[in-house]
């Protein structure tokens, strides 16, 4: 999101959007062209930002977690998040929103969803629900789901997200690839994951391919 975006996005959060006006709101931003205005709306729309309320007929922003409007939910996009060696860093910054079907993760309440764009192809030969996790798909994590031995997690390591397929056995916790290059796993001691920052953010859930 650019300068001009953000500026037109922190002052529609505290003015009505209706009662301002597009060139008022040029005026103010000091934006010399209001189509300027109009442009960086629909790019605000699209990613979600903002969004059209059927219930109220109203214009409303979007709020800073999942969640629902009519039969999709919008899921915060939040970063990226290597799926081979921790790398990538782990961003908590929303980017814009996912918009999907309610149905697509069988559940009638968006909480503790967050998506993740994925880096790599450490995981192209995972199974999630019958699909892998390629570059650059979305991946769409339950951030309140305890992870059970082989499920695929997002965990962070001193401040590296990834993804990998998750076990854990007496003293060690494995995080495995399933990948057509051959890729070691990563493999922490119990002692190591009081020390290396290590934690599990959430469990995918699906994903949405690019």
């Amino acid at each position: 999101m650019n300068e001009n975006m953000r500026k037109i996005l922190e002052f529609y959060r505290k003015n009505d959007i209706r009662e301002i006006g597009i060139r008022e709101t040029a005026r103010r931003l000091k934006i010399a062209n209001p189509q300027t205005v109009i442009y960086y709306l629909k790019k605000i729309e699209r990613q979600g930002w903002l969004y059209y309320d059927h219930n109220t007929k109203t214009v409303k922003l979007a709020k800073n977690k999942a969640f629902a409007v009519d039969n999709y939910f919008n899921i915060p996009i939040v970063g990226s998040a290597n799926c081979g060696p921790a790398m990538e860093l782990a961003q908590e910054d929303i980017k814009a929103y996912l918009k999907i079907s309610q149905k697509l993760v069988e559940r009638s309440r968006p909480d503790g969803l967050i998506a993740v764009r994925a880096v790599g192809d450490s995981l192209n030969k995972a199974n999630v629900r019958g699909g892998s996790i390629e570059d650059g798909d979305y991946v769409i994590v339950d951030c309140r789901k305890q992870p059970k031995n082989g499920d695929y997690v997002l965990s962070v390591i001193d401040g590296a997200a990834n993804f990998k397929k998750f076990f854990k056995e007496k003293e060690e916790v494995r995080l495995v690839s399933e990948s057509t290059l051959d890729i070691p796993p990563i493999v922490l001691h119990e002692e190591d994951v009081n020390t290396s920052g290590y934690m599990v953010n959430g469990v995918v859930v699906r994903v949405i391919k690019k």
